[in-house]
């Protein structure tokens, strides 16, 4: 699309980026390395781990995750059962490696999830338990928490329990060979019926009303020759929206069994209040893809085609529609707040405890609930305290995903400032076609309107200055990229 290939490393800006992500971490005031009596616990506590007396490692479990993670939480297992299915989903068994009270408790409530950042991770566990141990890593035998589903043909589920078990994975599947695999008829029965159940899976999504943005996400990737950094661009794989049916699968099991037990905490986001879903359905008769209501906003969104330049613009204004998450906790009493409305349904994080707080409460209390045990003092007395953690690291996490991305962006265009550009405009200053509604904005110093396009080499999203229609494509010039204060801005050229 641009008229310049850029390369994809950083050349002249390198040091300046290195020296503004090591900022970052001062000034978000990130975690640094984790405390040695924390750390001295887990090593412990690895060295103590009592695996669970039921054995599970006959079950060939395969891992399906981005090619170089290490820690992994999820191991999976499908085979036919009369006319429907049997899944086996492993999680990782997080709190036995965690003693409640302990410095390792208090640093991880500190944390409260893995903090993703160019130049390195900020775990949430010690690498020992996150990377090693309490990873479920191929040939080695690790405790998990085991959820057991019976699926009805239509992969509806029928029956679940969830229990701790040995387990020991066979191979470290990437989602670039799994999706290789299935496209190309080698892959192997389990693969194979990831896809099958995975769009059955998507077909009650759709049926229950969830919806999702099927948006090409921007990833930082470091150059394989420590060389730099790149931002990726792509659309998700099928074979990672198929996985990700099971994971969402399990979470909303988890919601449920909290629910009947009435003790827990969900996951919970409002539907778009009526006001959100007018706005929107302007802008989508402005860029000439008119929703007219008569489906849910979910299937309408399913329609859409992000290499189309106004579709992409709605997929950006859709953002709107995906806001208020938070978390929902109750002991005692049914909430009246319990449905995730994005996925349609009650649902409950618990199938990312290495990386993520509070799945490592969520799987305690459900495995308690599902064998009718006590649930732990420790996890349910935590339960109102949570949701004031994770929104807290919810927040950090965001602002670091954000300012990286700023950083990384400014740098990779940092030595073409007055070059031109081919670019798409993703938020207009004005309204498309004349018709719905722009969003007026002023450039920010009283000189002009202003926008935000993309271009396609490198995948930049930045400020524009100018008259300009979402959904069009456009040429732009590159008037200033600082590295230091993470500012891109471009102008619309006539």
């Amino acid at each position: 699309m641009s008229h310049h290939r850029i390369a994809p490393n950083v050349d002249d800006s390198t040091d300046q980026l290195a020296a503004a992500l090591a900022a970052l971490r001062t000034e978000l005031e990130l975690p640094g390395a984790y405390p040695a009596e924390a750390v001295a616990e887990a090593q412990e506590a690895v060295d103590t781990l009592e695996l669970p007396d039921r054995d599970l490692r006959d079950i060939p479990f395969v891992t399906i995750d981005p090619a170089t993670s290490t820690d992994l939480d999820q191991a999976l297992f499908i085979d036919r059962a009369g006319d429907g299915y049997k899944v086996l989903y492993a999680i990782a068994d997080v709190p036995s490696f965690v003693a409640p009270g302990g410095a390792l408790d208090a640093e991880t409530r500190q944390r409260g999830q893995t903090f993703y950042a160019p130049d390195g991770r900020i775990p949430l566990h010690p690498e020992v338990i996150s990377e090693n141990a309490g990873s479920l890593l191929p040939d080695q035998d690790c405790s998990a928490f085991v959820w057991n589903f019976d699926l009805d043909t239509d992969a509806e589920v029928v029956t679940v329990s969830v229990a701790r078990a040995t387990v020991r994975s066979r191979a470290k599947l990437s989602y670039k060979g799994a999706q290789q695999q299935i496209d190309d008829g080698s892959a192997p029965p389990v693969l194979a019926l990831l896809k099958e159940v995975g769009l059955k899976r998507v077909e009650l999504e759709r049926l229950r009303g969830g919806a999702s943005l099927n948006m090409p996400e921007q990833e930082i990737v470091q150059a394989t020759d420590g060389g730099g950094y790149r931002i990726a661009a792509a659309p998700s794989l099928p074979v990672e929206d198929w996985n990700a049916q099971i994971s969402l699968m399990t979470g909303m099991a988890a919601a449920r069994l909290m629910l009947d037990g009435k003790v827990g905490i969900l996951r919970t986001m409002p539907a778009p209040d009526e006001r959100s879903l007018q706005h929107f359905k302007r802008q989508t008769t402005a860029l000439g893809k008119p929703w007219d209501g008569q489906v849910t906003y979910g299937e309408y969104l399913r329609t859409l085609d992000a290499s189309d330049p106004k579709q992409l613009a709605i997929l950006h204004s859709a953002g709107t529609l995906f806001r208020g998450a938070g978390y929902t906790p109750f002991d005692g009493e049914v909430p009246d707040t319990i449905v995730q409305a994005a996925i349609g349904a009650p649902y409950a994080h618990t199938t990312a405890p290495l990386r993520r707080l509070i799945d490592r409460f969520v799987l305690v209390i459900c495995e308690a609930l599902s064998n009718n045990h006590d649930i732990p003092a420790w996890a349910r007395d935590a339960l109102p305290t949570l949701p004031d953690i994770m929104a807290g690291s919810d927040q950090l996490a965001g602002r670091l995903e954000r300012a990286a991305l700023d950083t990384v962006e400014a740098a990779l265009v940092a030595n073409h400032i007055g070059q031109e550009f081919d670019a798409v405009v993703i938020s207009g200053s004005k309204p498309s076609n004349g018709n719905g509604n722009g969003n007026g904005r002023s450039n920010g110093n009283g000189n002009g309107p202003y926008g935000v396009v993309q271009i396609a080499e490198p995948a930049v999203t930045a400020r524009c200055d100018g008259e300009l229609e979402s959904g069009t494509q456009v040429r732009v010039r590159l008037l200033k990229a600082d590295i230091a204060s993470r500012e891109i801005r471009f102008e619309l050229l006539a």
